[in-house]
């Protein structure tokens, strides 16, 4: 059984220097990890949503080259940050782990295919251009020319807000 998951976050956390720490490890939460939490006294109850950080500074074990982990760095993430981290707790804890691929997937930015468009000194037959040509494994996407990068995959649904996820009352 997978005890720990690692995951990469769609924006990432900025440290203090600067540094952007996106890979990290998260592992599966014990009901101390949950309980621990509640007894805190900045906590109204269970429905408080300060308890996300909480739990979430508890069970993230590594996040790039960050030593440690803690509340401070869980509050500094960024609200998609947060989301991501928020559902992929829930898929390892209470889903179906076979998820975390498909989680993960969804939040990262495909990688755009570069088209092979001729430009105006090609189309004319000369052959100075004065640039290195992009081809096979060199080009770089980033650098590609506009109009040069396919865009005929449909956009996957993204999360539009942090959702409260809502317990029912046990009696």
């Amino acid at each position: 059984m997978r005890t720990e998951f690692e995951f990469t976050l769609p924006k990432g956390y900025v440290g203090n220097d600067g540094t952007l720490h996106r890979h990290g490890t998260m592992r599966l939460a014990t009901a101390r990890d949950e309980i621990e939490p509640l007894r805190d006294r900045t906590i109204d109850g269970p429905d408080d949503p300060y308890l996300t950080i909480l739990v979430l500074a508890r069970v993230i074990t590594q996040l790039g080259s960050l030593p440690e982990i803690g509340i401070d760095e869980v509050e500094g993430l960024f609200a998609a940050d947060l989301a991501f981290l928020q559902d992929l707790y829930g898929i390892i804890n209470f889903g179906d782990q076979a998820d975390v691929e498909a989680l993960q997937a969804s939040v990262l930015p495909d990688e755009p295919e570069v088209v092979d468009t001729p430009t105006a000194t090609e189309a004319d037959g000369s052959d100075e251009t004065g640039d290195a040509e992009l081809s096979g494994d060199a080009a770089n996407t980033d650098d590609a020319p506009l109009g040069a990068i396919a865009d005929d995959k449909p956009a996957r649904p993204r999360r539009a807000r942090v959702e409260e996820v809502v317990s029912s009352a046990r009696e």
